[in-house]
């Protein structure tokens, strides 16, 4: 039997329930719609609770719309919150589970970089982690049938991030994901002004710029960032907030920042 990576935070950090889930997804999206004829090749998406971020994360999303039918594998990379190690974790699984059905893993196109040194398969980085699966239901819910390449980011340099990057970078049909969430429980103005900070260098393709405490997705930030300036591509901020805008108290909050990436 194929083995499936089961959902660790449904009814967490996003609904449990199928239909509510949906729900939630889809206005999100229809309140995010944006006009625009521009397919990004890269967005970076924020992964707290939805009710906190996920307004912010559909504003990216919705861009994908008009190439929604392109799209036939994400690569989608996040940073590591439960597991410390070094470099990138690959999943042995061959699915994905969310509420909403199940997301094949592109077996073949891991098997592309298994022989980059700083790759391996570690199931535990995965087992908890939810930066990458509180991406998985907007997926569900833009794209087709798609595959899955997740990626789960230790402790790596910018290049060593960009190697597997371009290895998978492939053409129209993939699309890169970075989940990272921005400044962290620095009160309201404080966090606005190191968030402004980060998202200027962030347009900037200036991924050194990025450092601890400005966001907990650095590592791959980094690395998309040193691609995306090498291929000649822009940056685009579409949405910025943080907890203390959408759901929470202002004395310690948590940015988000969404981003695409285009030619």
């Amino acid at each position: 039997m194929p083995s499936l990576r089961p959902p660790a935070v449904a009814g967490q950090f996003y609904p449990q329930r199928s239909q509510e889930l949906e729900l939630m997804v889809d206005d999100f999206l229809a309140g995010a719609t944006a006009k625009t004829s521009v397919c990004p090749k890269a967005i970076i998406v924020p992964h707290a609770g939805y009710v906190y971020s996920g307004a912010v994360a559909a504003s990216a999303y919705a861009r994908l719309l008009p190439c929604r039918e392109r799209i036939q594998r994400v690569v989608l990379l996040g940073p590591a919150h439960r597991v410390g190690f070094h470099g990138l974790a690959s999943s042995s699984a061959d699915g994905f589970r969310t509420p909403l059905g199940t997301v094949p893993l592109d077996r073949d196109a891991l098997l592309g970089v298994a022989d980059l040194p700083q790759l391996q398969t570690l199931d535990q980085a995965h087992a908890l982690e939810h930066s990458l699966e509180v991406q998985l239901p907007f997926l569900q819910r833009l794209l087709g049938d798609f595959q899955l390449v997740p990626l789960v980011v230790g402790e790596s340099r910018a290049e060593e991030v960009a190697e597997v990057l371009e290895r998978l970078w492939g053409g129209e049909e993939t699309l890169i994901v970075i989940s990272s969430d921005l400044s962290h429980y620095l009160d309201y103005n404080s966090a606005r002004q190191r968030d402004q900070a980060s998202s200027a260098a962030i347009t900037a393709l200036d991924g050194e710029a990025l450092g601890y405490e400005d966001a907990c997705g650095r590592n791959p930030l980094r690395g998309l960032l040193l691609v995306a300036k090498r291929k000649g591509m822009q940056a685009e901020l579409v949405d910025l907030r943080n907890s203390g805008d959408t759901a929470g108290p202002r004395d310690r909050v948590v940015g988000y920042g969404a981003y695409v990436l285009h030619q």
